[in-house]
């Protein structure tokens, strides 16, 4: 009987050890296919990082060509204005010398007609009132009292 009872004994433990086997094969299967999918579930992360990273890089790329773009149009325009800007620097000091040009020859016109008016009472006066002189730059001298204002520089008279 004891043989019997060691041989009941040796199928349970094999019974239980296959038990165990099939259960030991069951939790690896199931470990491998939470691995597999915990692997799937990270590889699609992965592509959407990098998906995303790609979306970016395309909309910085297009992001900088617009901004670059933008500050060679500035470049350009700021280029044109300064030319500009030089063009009327030059052109108002060309206006501006010529102003005190005229201004001086109307300081020396009204000078030349005073000192003029003192000194030859009797023989030279404005011809307008009908006496003749018969020095030409005397009676240019004499039409001096015409522009008796010195002539200004405005900036509205640049503007056009």
């Amino acid at each position: 009987m004891e043989s019997s009872s060691s041989g009941t004994t040796s199928s349970t433990i094999q019974t239980s050890s296959g038990s165990e086997e099939s259960l030991m094969e069951q939790r690896k299967r199931k470990r491998m296919l939470s691995n597999r999918e915990s692997a799937r579930r990270s590889r699609m992360k992965k592509q959407k990082l990098l998906d995303d990273l790609t979306a970016q890089v395309n909309h910085l790329k297009k992001e900088n060509t617009e901004i670059v773009t933008s500050v060679s149009i500035t470049t350009q325009h700021y280029l044109t204005v300064e030319a500009e800007n030089s063009v009327l620097r030059a052109q108002l000091d060309e206006l501006n010398h010529r102003l005190q040009s005229l201004n001086d020859i109307i300081e020396f016109l009204d000078s030349s007609n005073n000192n003029n008016n003192n000194n030859n009472m009797g023989m030279c006066s404005n011809p307008l009132v009908g006496l003749e002189c018969d020095d030409f730059f005397v009676n240019q001298m004499n039409m001096s009292y015409i522009m008796n204002q010195p002539l200004m520089a405005s900036s509205d008279a640049l503007m056009y």
